[in-house]
């Protein structure tokens, strides 16, 4: 369909969903029944999207591009990172644990850092361009903690964030059921689906505004332009 047509067709973009789940596949996550509520409003709307389960690969733990290359065996980083980049909205996902993103989530963070070093063809930090947000779940406290950490995390890289880019559940606190669970009626609470819904269609608004202009403008912000000298109007006389 014609975005003439329909202004709400998102056809041209791609998101990427990183379920931070502890749990390898094909065991239930209770974070993936979420993320499927956000992934089918974006196919709804023509976003191509993808869903990755972090534990289900031998990421390995570090802070360059690829560990191989500092001793690791085995790194599946790299290719990961492809996809990463392929993706307009990149969305972290997990379970809370101990009021905290869980360690799988710090360590996608982590990785995901490794690559901030990275420039694009206009010499900007290669994030930029795409949006984040995040999504959570569990049965205990936490939600907004583990999203201003993750949100910030993902704007200190270079990712734009939209207006209520997060949202999750949480049942009672304590011990109790989890979001799949069927004595959790989780999939119909009001301000879980509201939440989600929100979030989904502003990275698909702010993502599709960002694609349309050619991404953030290059100038102010530019780590090669930096390094070759300029310095942007930068009110310090050293630099002049």
């Amino acid at each position: 369909m014609d975005r003439s047509e329909n202004p709400h067709r998102f056809d041209d973009l791609r998101a990427l969903f990183v379920n931070c789940t502890l749990k390898r596949s094909p065991e239930i996550s209770h974070t993936e029944g979420l993320i499927d509520k956000s992934r089918a409003m974006m196919e709804k709307n023509g976003v191509t999207t993808e869903v990755i389960r972090a534990v289900d690969h031998d990421i390995a733990v570090g802070v360059w591009p690829d560990m191989t290359e500092h001793g690791w065996e085995a790194d599946a980083w790299p290719s990961l990172y492809e996809r990463v980049m392929a993706a307009d909205i990149l969305v972290l996902c997990g379970p809370i644990w101990l009021g905290d993103n869980s360690s799988v989530m710090k360590q996608v963070i982590e990785r995901l850092y490794a690559c901030s070093g990275i420039l694009n063809e206009q010499g900007q930090y290669a994030y930029y361009g795409r949006v984040g947000g995040a999504l959570l779940t569990g049965n205990e406290d936490g939600v907004k903690h583990c999203a201003m950490n993750i949100l910030y995390s993902l704007q200190h890289l270079g990712y734009t964030i939209p207006p209520q880019a997060d949202a999750g559940w949480i049942g009672e606190a304590g011990p109790g059921p989890s979001y799949l669970d069927p004595d959790s009626h989780a999939q119909e609470n009001e301000f879980t689906n509201r939440n989600t819904a929100f979030m989904t269609w502003n990275l698909m608004h702010m993502a599709a505004m960002l694609k349309r202009a050619g991404g953030i403008p290059a100038y102010g912000n530019q780590r090669s332009g930096w390094d070759a000298g300029l310095r942007f109007d930068f009110p310090n006389p050293e630099y002049r």
